[in-house]
């Protein structure tokens, strides 16, 4: 079974400020609640092939590793990866379009294979839970390059 979340959100910033933001995969644990610390292998930029690696947030205070493959970069309109999320085959994205007022309108996506073990958990209440945290992840997102902006036009 597959499934498939999306989360919208208008950011009060220029969409090259926000392409930055999200590509900076140093500052991913400012707004991936799971995310400890991240990088790319071998240090280059984010292209079709390359691998986001990151320190993750285990069970019971531990840390784990993990890696996602890019898959999609489109700049400054899309974004996408693939990875496990647990036993399953999980890709995610980002979509951005310029909107009027200097805005970016933002998508995040999601979609899951459940597979193995996860199976067991109900296809529904794993849903709404992805649907949760990306919609908090997506409000970070708008509060860090917002605040950036106000910075930089108060400097």
């Amino acid at each position: 079974m597959t499934f498939r979340t999306e989360s919208r959100i208008t950011i009060a910033g220029r969409i090259h400020e926000v392409w930055a933001y999200l590509c900076d995969v140093g500052r991913w644990p400012e707004w991936a609640p799971t995310v400890l610390e991240g990088w790319v292998r071998g240090g280059g930029p984010l292209e079709p092939g390359s691998r986001v690696e990151q320190r993750a947030k285990g069970v019971l205070g531990t840390s784990r590793r993990r890696s996602q493959g890019v898959t999609v970069v489109e700049a400054p309109y899309h974004l996408a990866f693939a990875g496990p999320m647990g036993t399953s085959a999980a890709r995610w994205g980002m979509e951005l379009e310029s909107a009027d007022g200097g805005q970016t309108d933002a998508m995040m996506w999601i979609e899951v294979d459940l597979a193995g073990i996860m199976r067991a958990i109900p296809a529904g209440m794993l849903k709404g839970r992805i649907q949760r945290v990306s919609d908090i992840e997506m409000v970070a997102i708008k509060a860090a390059v917002e605040s950036a902006a106000r910075e930089g036009a108060e400097s």
